[in-house]
């Protein structure tokens, strides 16, 4: 599943993270779709209300080359790609091994060894290895006060979501046990950190153009890891934004909007 807005521009292709789906973006996607194809795929993260199939393998490796094979898929060339939350951006170049990323741009996301981020994270990995806790956590969650605390949800925004906008995200959790399911596979199969490592190394050699966006008061992805980032990279940027956690996308659109237009405008021919 996937949304696409069309047209002939430049495409951006915009990837989420977990117990979130592409509604993340649909500020950013209101801003570009006038003159970029904004394409967001519906990843397997919990927020996803189609069941992958039950012979799935979602590891962090297979699904960046779900990601490249789908860009294979629908023919897109010379894409930007951007993540937000989940560092599967970075993925897709290397071990994804898709030649078809033009650009990348990384918005406080998972880098390095940042595999799960923080302790909302972790617990969310504890909770999946353990018989019924992923319906647990989608259960607990329910609460305002509860999810708002630093180590459920209030870690990952400032803002706080309309609650009937919150519970359409973990509704799938709550009452699908597929989806369940396929949270679990991704959760139960985050690779050691010498591997996170080891791919980290190989996609020194990606040599586009990279636009990496942090927040400033960002709690769960390393501000010194935007730092790393800009340096590993050889054609790299770096912006701070204020004002704003992980999900940029919700604390921050207007102005993420217009980094991401000043940098597709300078790397994308129209």
């Amino acid at each position: 599943m996937y949304s696409d807005s069309g047209g002939d521009g430049p495409v951006v292709v915009l990837l989420h993270g977990v117990l979130t789906n592409g509604t993340l973006w649909d500020p950013v996607v209101a801003g570009l779709r006038d003159r970029y194809r904004c394409i967001v795929p519906e990843l397997p993260f919990g927020a996803h209300r189609t069941p992958m199939p039950d012979e799935a393998d979602l590891s962090l490796e297979s699904l960046a080359r779900m990601i490249a094979g789908f860009l294979v898929e629908l023919d897109l060339r010379d894409v930007t790609l951007v993540c937000n939350d989940w560092g599967g951006a970075q993925l897709v170049v290397a071990p994804g091994g898709s030649d078809r990323v033009g650009s990348l741009v990384l918005v406080s996301c998972e880098a390095f060894d940042n595999y799960p981020p923080g302790i909302p994270g972790r617990l969310l990995c504890l909770n999946a290895s353990l018989p019924g806790g992923t319906f647990l956590t989608a259960q607990l969650l329910r609460p305002r006060l509860i999810r708002h605390l630093p180590f459920t949800c209030g870690a990952l925004t400032k803002k706080r979501l309309p609650n009937d906008q919150f519970m359409s995200l973990i509704e799938p959790l709550r009452h699908n046990p597929r989806v369940r399911r396929d949270l679990d596979k991704y959760l139960r199969s985050v690779p050691g950190k010498a591997q996170l490592l080891e791919w980290a190394e190989q996609q020194r050699a990606f040599d586009g153009p990279v636009l990496i966006v942090w927040a400033r008061e960002e709690k769960l992805m390393p501000p010194e890891h935007a730092v790393r980032l800009a340096e590993h990279f050889d054609n790299a940027e770096l912006v701070w934004v204020d004002d704003s956690r992980t999900l940029i996308p919700i604390d921050q659109p207007e102005v993420l909007t217009a980094h991401l237009e000043e940098f597709l405008a300078r790397t994308t021919t129209p």
